[in-house]
């Protein structure tokens, strides 16, 4: 067997975000003619591309301690031998275990030894081609593995191991990884631990002899897991904040509810549902399915009701209905029978189903479920009149002719949800999901507040309802720091519930960048609603605009742009300063969101590009069913992958050359991922890859690294200060110059 040599002169690793491992290839090697004596040498670059595969990281909880293991796959494309270092860091505070290299198709571990032995012996089979991997500590945490030959089409295979400690968020454990692959959780099953959390993330669950496994789907590069801690009678809470200097903080609270103590309320469910001729077809077929998915959904402890309207309103039955099994199939039997004819009278369907409930009581919990594809054309029509009357309503609307202001109203007013079909679409889709979501109402009229702190703009908006199996995830901005008290009230089926928790608000918390973006993502969804009730406003469209381009979410006024292969945007004015540390920036990375370039006028740098996003709607009424339909994804969501998930194909399509990097976003502009907060009114860093200078600004600044793993030509803004790694950068500065840096990111 070849010998692997493995050098290790830390285990501890201090902070350093972590992250896959990034490959980078070397020129080929020239290996040392036979019996000569030659040091070993790289000649001019070859066509060797070395390109990862895949990516899968493993972490298994035993005792609070995660065991992460990471797999990579890395091909060689291109036609001769290669070279290349695969860079690891390592998380803040991780015991590294080993690295294993695939060699002959079988892994191989290494052994410890002295780092000049090691580099030695590393640098000697080289020369031979052979296959070593020599791992060294660069520092700040990042672990080198130089690994050669890589011959061409060939795969190597990289699998590193370390372990943590599991920090804990207040009542749950967090699991992080960063830089994206696929990831699973395992974790025991008999652990007494409650349902899994992601806010980056969509979580899936199965079973494994006698542990659970967790995986993850989602678009988000960073993944974070929260596992929380069961506890019998009290809610459960973890609190996220990510705050910088001088800025009010923002804070994603999550609240589990506790798993005894709290009975379910018994519901009062009216479905209605619009049988005008518009409906005829596949419409009204889909809306049946929806009704039976809605009767499904009941427990013997419901009642219901059926109201089906035209021009005129109808209803299965007088008053409300025990949702017994024949009942429940009368009522089914009741729905497949319906056809579709006539006008839409919604003002006096809602008025049936929300002022003729009969006999309901404050113990039973009234739900309304109203599906429609058109406008009123009949009775009220007014949105603000109708919406008035609604409580605790979720709606459906289907099709670009729905009236999408009158859905959304009804929803925000009625303290629902809506959602939006197009008529490609299943209408049972979301109705079967609405239907699982309110099957066990737990808490009603839900207000949390905190002493300690000033919590502001909060997400969502006035009281709210908790469902059985669902966290409660409140995203606000807080003003203050420090040791706090969060409070929750509200009504269970027993009477009046409070549950109080202490929790600490950071002063300044650089991590859990992805809450602002969420935060950001629910508030625009709320400014666009309220614009289209009441029309806009310069302070409210100025509000959409500028979240929409800093936490890079589409919006009427922010778009992405992306540049033809090729093109460049020349005509801009290069920034201040001489090449070198402080010099001038390339004007390839001048660029900025909303259709303009870094620095230069509009009309100077739109000739040159292409802004490229959803195809221009076919009518003014298919505008505002997609701004509407974008607007209620945006208020709905609850991480980072059901905020990505909203966006079409084609508009995800224009986001091919550009990341969100926590509250971030960087665009690819002629190889160089540059931040959108770039401005030429920066004073601009120059900094060569991997020097000393390059690991001192990743160990003084914690979100230089998720930046700079986008690669060797990345522009990073800061407050006052910019950050360019550049291959002809600076390599060390003095420690006044440092400090200066250090104080205006």
């Amino acid at each position: 067997m070849r010998r692997l040599s493995l050098l290790m002169l830390l285990l501890l690793a201090p902070a350093l975000a972590d992250a896959q491992g990034r490959m980078m290839a070397f020129p080929c090697a020239r290996p040392c003619p036979p019996n000569a004596r030659c040091d070993y040498v790289r000649p001019a670059p070859c066509d060797a591309r070395i390109e990862r595969r895949s990516s899968t990281t493993r972490v298994q909880l035993i005792d609070r301690v995660l065991r992460y293991e990471v797999t990579e796959v890395f091909h060689n494309e291109g036609g001769t031998v290669g070279e290349a270092d695969y860079m690891f860091p390592l998380p803040a505070g991780a015991a590294f275990e080993d690295l294993k290299l695939s060699i002959n198709g079988e892994l191989v571990a290494g052994e410890t030894m002295g780092a000049d032995k090691a580099r030695g012996i590393y640098e000697e089979i080289v020369r031979r081609q052979r296959d070593p991997a020599l791992v060294e500590w660069m520092g700040s945490g990042m672990l080198r593995a130089r690994i050669f030959p890589i011959a061409p089409g060939e795969d190597k295979k990289v699998v590193v191991r370390y372990q943590s400690v599991a920090a804990r968020e207040g009542d749950a454990l967090r699991i992080d990884y960063r830089r994206g692959g696929d990831f699973a959780l395992e974790y025991p099953r008999n652990g007494n631990f409650g349902t899994p959390y992601s806010p980056t993330h969509l979580l899936s669950t199965r079973t494994d002899g006698r542990m659970f496994v967790v995986e993850a789907r989602g678009t988000s590069n960073d993944a974070t897991v929260l596992l929380p801690l069961q506890r019998a009678n009290t809610a459960g809470l973890s609190v996220l904040t990510h705050a910088l200097p001088g800025e009010a903080g923002f804070v994603m609270l999550t609240i589990t509810p506790p798993t005894t103590g709290v009975r379910a309320s018994a519901r009062d469910l009216t479905f209605v549902v619009d049988v005008s001729g518009s409906m005829m077809g596949r419409r009204l077929e889909q809306a049946k399915l929806a009704g039976h998915a809605l009767l499904a959904s009941l427990r013997t402890s419901d009642r219901f009701r059926l109201i089906d309207f035209s021009t005129d309103v109808r209803t299965f039955r007088d008053g409300w209905i025990e949702a017994t099994s024949e009942n429940v199939r009368e009522a089914r039997r009741h729905l497949d029978r319906l056809n579709a004819d006539g006008s839409t009278n919604i003002s006096e369907a809602l008025r049936v189903a929300l002022t003729d409930r009969g006999t309901t009581t404050s113990e039973r919990l009234p739900l309304v479920v109203f599906l429609t594809d058109g406008e009123p054309t009949v009775g009220e029509r007014n949105p603000d009149a109708i919406a008035a009357l609604a409580t605790r309503v979720f709606t459906v609307g289907v099709g670009s002719g729905v009236n999408a202001a009158l859905v959304e109203q009804l929803a925000l007013q009625g303290r629902g949800t809506a959602h939006f079909v197009r008529d490609d679409e299943s209408v049972e889709a979301p109705v079967s999901l609405l239907a699982r979501r309110l099957a066990e109402p737990v808490l009603t009229d839900v207000r949390l507040s905190a002493t300690g702190v000033r919590l502001t703009r909060v997400m969502p908006t006035g009281p709210i309802d908790v469902f059985a199996g669902q966290d409660l995830i409140v995203l606000a901005r807080y003003e203050g720091s420090g040791d706090a008290t969060v409070k929750l009230e509200g009504r269970g089926r027993s009477g009046p519930v409070t549950w109080s928790t202490p929790a600490r608000f950071a002063e300044e918390h650089r991590a859990n960048s992805f809450v602002p973006r969420l935060w950001a993502a629910q508030r625009i969804g709320w400014l666009a609603a309220e614009k289209r009730r009441s029309g806009g406003t310069t302070e409210l469209d100025g509000e959409i605009k500028s979240l929409g381009e800093r936490y890079g979410i589409p919006t009427e006024f922010s778009s992405y742009l992306v540049l033809e292969p090729g093109l460049t945007i020349a005509s801009a004015p290069a920034p201040r300063g001489a090449p070198g540390f402080g010099g001038s920036v390339p004007a390839r990375a001048t660029r900025a969101a909303g259709g303009t370039a870094a620095g230069a006028s509009a009309n100077s740098s739109l000739q040159q590009v292409t802004v490229t996003g959803a195809a221009a709607p076919a009518s003014a009424a298919e505008a505002r069913f997609e701004s509407a339909r974008d607007a209620a994804a945006q208020r709905d969501a609850k991480s980072i992958a059901s905020l990505d998930g909203m966006l079409d194909r084609d508009r995800r399509g224009a986001l091919a050359e550009t990341r969100t990097i926590g509250n971030r976003r960087l665009s690819l502009v002629n190889g160089v991922w540059t931040d959108v907060r770039f401005t030429t009114a920066l004073r601009l860093v120059r900094v060569k890859p991997f020097s000393p200078l390059y690991f001192e600004l990743l160990h003084r600044m914690r979100d230089l690294p998720d930046l700079f793993a986008l690669g060797d030509r990345v522009i990073a803004a800061g407050r006052a200060v910019a950050i360019e790694l550049a291959a002809d950068g600076a390599e060390r500065v003095d420690e006044r110059v440092l400090a200066g840096v250090q104080r205006d990111w």
